[in-house]
């Protein structure tokens, strides 16, 4: 067994969970868990963005205008929803051609707002 190649015995222990998830038919619980796993990376990323701004970006945003700040937060905001139907609702042709623009705009806003109050400042 030890002269075995690694990426043989790795693919043969890899081909024989695929074939007791198909045997014991546990589809439904690898979609679930899936599903539960994709959620849970999208709260932590939430978590750390979170912190970032907390320890940050939100002394800074305070001494903005309140015009630019509503408008900084709303496009995150908006680009925390296109992530979340991204992640989710997994588009495709135009929906994800549409999820990628979006996306661009919010950053394009988010960076712009930003560097205009730090020239400002």
């Amino acid at each position: 067994m030890r002269n075995v190649n690694p990426f043989l015995r790795n693919l043969a222990i890899l081909a024989v969970v695929a074939f007791a998830i198909v045997l014991l038919n546990f589809e439904t619980a690898l979609a679930t868990v899936s599903v539960l796993i994709r959620l849970a990376f999208f709260i932590a990323i939430a978590v750390v963005a979170y912190f970032f701004w907390r320890d940050i970006g939100r002394r800074e945003i305070d001494t903005w205008p309140a015009r630019s700040s509503r408008v900084f937060y709303a496009s995150i905001g908006l680009g925390v929803v296109d992530i979340g139907w991204w992640m989710f609702g997994q588009p495709s042709g135009r929906n994800a051609l549409v999820s990628f623009v979006v996306a661009v705009v919010c950053i394009y806003v988010a960076v712009r707002t930003w560097r205009d109050q730090r020239s400002l400042i």
